[in-house]
């Protein structure tokens, strides 16, 4: 079974639903059967990208925040507040008070580059390495040199990186899955997409993912038709379709 995920690494639902989606396959009973693809989306295509170095005051994203909502400095840092909160329960520590402005292209194609070279493990770890690096330590994640050095601790290769990047070797990859999710209706991420067949929408409850992967599993399995006798096994499925917590283009509901 196939999970295509479409998140950005500076969305912090984002975030919170991978830890949310880990632990719904963690319980999940055919979690071998299981391949975790990441495609690309990009919360804001014309963002600037600050290099490596750059010093971030304690509000800055929480200016950030006022400025896109049209609100007030306060209610910026009570939305940062609780969103630190919430990915807190999930084991995930958040630190906006080091976030470095990013444009996120050039991570997307380093994504891509480890689905390539190493498969959707490779892929996984350098999507977590990643999300840490922006919301916990304070990485330009923009920042080439900075990407460049963070794939690599993860088993990528320094000069293939490099010239992935300068050549923008994964630019159209990037933009066909922009594509797609918004060809499927995608307007929010994080999106999960299972065997093309189900959707689910935000950073949903484990318990949410873990019976969406439960229902598109038992669908997948065959039917067996009672002959002889009245009715048959099986049931009738549904789309995961309720919205969770998510981040758009216009921001994140945090």
């Amino acid at each position: 079974m196939k999970v295509e995920i479409w998140s950005d690494v500076v969305c912090p639902w984002c975030y919170v639903g991978k830890r949310r989606f880990e632990q719904a396959l963690s319980r999940f009973e055919h979690a071998d059967g299981v391949e975790v693809v990441w495609r690309a989306f990009e919360l804001d295509p014309n963002s600037s990208s600050h290099p490596e170095g750059t010093q971030v005051g304690p509000d800055d994203y929480a200016e950030r925040l006022s400025r896109k909502y049209g609100s007030g400095l306060e209610r910026g840092r009570e939305m940062v507040t609780q969103m630190t909160a919430t990915a807190a329960t999930e084991g995930v520590e958040m630190r906006f008070d080091r976030a470095v402005k990013a444009n996120t292209v050039d991570a997307h194609q380093v994504i891509h580059l480890a689905l390539e070279r190493g498969g959707a493990a490779l892929q996984g770890a350098v999507k977590e390495r990643l999300l840490r690096a922006y919301f916990t330590e304070g990485e330009a994640v923009g920042d080439r040199a900075v990407l460049q050095r963070l794939a690599v601790e993860v088993g990528l290769d320094a000069d293939d990186v490099a010239a992935v990047l300068s050549e923008g070797r994964y630019v159209d990859a990037v933009r066909a899955d922009e594509a797609e999710a918004s060809a499927i209706g995608i307007s929010g991420v994080p999106f999960f997409v299972i065997d093309r067949k189900y959707g689910v929408s935000g950073a949903q409850s484990a318990e949410v993912l873990l019976g969406a992967l439960q229902q598109a599993w038992s669908e997948r399995a065959p039917q067996l038709v009672m002959t002889g006798a009245a009715g048959s096994a099986g049931g009738k499925g549904g789309a995961q379709d309720a919205a969770g917590e998510a981040c758009g283009p216009d921001g994140c509901a945090i």
